[in-house]
């Protein structure tokens, strides 16, 4: 695997990735569009079956990544897992709890077999606990973590959103943890366990929202609730995303359109306190307004404005057609492989001033690199 230019930041380290789906995927992948050599370790039966839900999915969780077959469930697959270890900084896995310590590969026997690996377990709610054991997907670890505690709007009950944000919170804090704790094993010559819980990785992110909500009576009057900072529908049912937080935009927004819509010709709400005190009204006010124009109008009048707001995407085919996106390339073509079509996908979402290709291989086929895996234990 090459790069563009320079050595990209985890080049020559190994990972052995046990984990399936989405949130162990993702945290591998970063590490290896980041230049690690990623093994996706899986069962002879189909492996990962991501493979099968959502191969458009699948293909961007494993790019860049080498695949193996083992059998963990055989002493001879176990034997040959601890010898790559031997060679490896860094096992990631998403099993339950105990899982793999009943399998005879616990931290302290790949240990054993290599004092510097870093094994990254990546759960729903951490190695101990009383939710330790219970099965669960985005959407629990997001109800305990706080995230619904953070309102939007009067009135309104906080409802979930698609991206799966727990898992790919997780993910995140699971490949940055890992790199940093390879930096250190590599200092020191001793590696560690990595206890990483998607549901407090969400509750990181829901924290500085959600805990000063326990002061006021009803949360909807945090001063981040706002009538002026949300989505408004156009007369043909667009939407346009305005953020007129700081009172700058707010004036130039309502002077920029008074003449066209004499209800905005009013100072009254030219105060950040005063809007959000208003909330309801100003919302009122916005919604009116918007509705009376289509997306296209609304659109041009707003693009000569020096002003936060943008059209909704609501298909993947908006964002692509997006000029911003094409001018800061971040979609490339995956190159195609024997099981895969090449693909558009998002690059690493960095610029290296060394640079970075992170679209350099497709996702294996299942077991496609067995032979080759165990071919460099015999070297």
């Amino acid at each position: 695997m090459e790069v563009t230019a320079g050595r990209p930041a985890l080049d020559g380290v190994r990972v052995l990735d046990l984990s399936r789906l989405l949130p162990g995927g993702f945290a591998t992948v970063l590490m290896a569009d980041l230049g690690a050599d990623v093994i996706k370790v899986e069962s002879p039966d189909g492996g990962d079956y991501g493979r099968l839900v959502e191969p458009e999915t699948f293909a961007a969780l494993n790019r860049n990544k080498r695949s193996l077959v083992l059998d963990l469930r055989t002493p001879a697959g176990r034997e040959t897992l601890l010898r790559l270890v031997e060679r490896s900084d860094v096992v990631v896995e998403s099993h339950r709890p105990g899982v793999l310590d009943a399998m005879g590969l616990g931290y302290a026997r790949l240990r054993e077999a290599n004092p510097r690996v870093v094994l990254c377990s990546l759960t729903g709610f951490g190695q101990y606990g009383p939710y330790a054991s219970r099965p669960g997907h985005d959407l629990n670890f997001l109800a305990l973590s706080g995230f619904f505690a953070v309102p939007h709007r009067p009135g309104e009950t906080v409802d979930r959103v698609g991206l799966r944000i727990a898992d790919l919170a997780g993910a995140m804090y699971a490949a940055l943890s890992t790199a940093v704790a390879v930096t250190s094993a590599r200092a020191t010559g001793q590696g560690q366990h990595l206890d990483v819980s998607l549901h407090e990785a969400a509750a990181a992110w829901a924290a500085p929202l959600a805990l000063p909500l326990r002061a006021p009576a009803d949360p909807a009057d945090s001063p981040l609730v706002t009538g002026d900072n949300d989505l408004f529908t156009t007369a043909d049912g667009g939407r346009i995303a305005l953020a007129t937080f700081e009172d700058k935009f707010w004036l130039a927004f309502r002077t920029a359109f008074a003449a066209e819509f004499p209800e905005l010709d009013d100072d009254a709400y030219d105060r950040r306190a005063v809007r959000t005190k208003a909330r309801v009204r100003v919302r009122e006010l916005l919604d009116g307004v918007f509705a009376r124009r289509d997306l296209a109008w609304w659109s041009a009048a707003l693009s000569g404005l020096d002003l936060p707001w943008a059209p909704v995407y609501e298909t993947a085919d908006a964002f692509l057609a997006d000029a911003h996106v094409a001018a800061r390339e971040l979609v490339g073509t995956l190159p195609g492989s024997a099981t895969e079509e090449p693909r558009r996908q998002v690059r690493f979402p960095v610029l290296f001033g060394s640079g970075l290709d992170s679209l350099r291989a497709a996702a294996p086929g299942h077991g496609e690199h067995t032979d080759e895996i165990l071919a460099e234990l015999d070297r």
